[in-house]
């Protein structure tokens, strides 16, 4: 009977030793892969954090908001910002989602090494540029569904899931390649 055990404990340890080292060749052999695919569950878990920000602002916070245009800047109304509670919505839950989004990339999906001021201070760069595109994106289609009667909560949150993922385009890249670079060749042995 402890031969049996003893058999079949080793068999397991020898199955999770296989999963563990073909995870880790796939991971060795696609290097860029697997950074994308962290970068994308941090993309992810970010996300829902910015979700559940925007939720709380847009339905609890800046409700009274919602129905208040925005009439004392020329800008925002040539942008098709209307209405105030969706502009503070987008703004304030992106700001949250792209400060966590930025530590979890240095720290864990990019392991970065390079100067963390200069990269801070690109990194700021691109999301005040990416900010500024959600906020107007976010705002006008927030505006649009408002004036077309299609203002339902469903609605909303697809269309700021949909505004979240668009710059997905140029913030891969950008956090790739110029601001969480790598100096030093990460230690296989950690």
């Amino acid at each position: 009977m402890e031969e049996a055990k003893s058999s079949s404990i080793a068999l397991e340890e020898k199955k999770e030793n296989t999963i563990k080292d073909k995870l880790k060749a796939f991971v060795n052999k696609h290097g860029e892969i697997w950074k994308f695919i962290k970068f994308s569950f941090t993309g992810a878990s970010t996300s829902v954090l910015e979700m559940a920000v925007f939720a709380v602002l847009q339905y609890v916070v800046f409700k009274s908001l919602n129905e208040v245009p925005v009439t004392d800047n020329a800008v925002l109304s040539f942008l098709g910002i209307e209405y105030k509670g969706y502009m503070y919505s987008y703004f304030i839950s992106a700001v949250i989602g792209y400060a966590a989004a930025y530590i979890m990339n240095r720290k864990l999906t990019f392991k970065a090494d390079a100067n963390p001021v200069l990269s801070t201070i690109i990194y700021a760069v691109m999301v005040v540029c990416t900010i500024i595109f959600n906020t107007w994106f976010g705002s006008f289609l927030g505006t649009l569904i408002k004036n077309n009667g299609y203002d339902s909560v469903f609605i909303v949150m697809l269309t700021k899931l949909v505004v979240m993922t668009v710059p997905t385009i140029w913030t891969y890249p950008l956090n790739r390649f110029v601001i969480h670079r790598r100096k030093k060749p990460i230690d296989e042995k950690k």
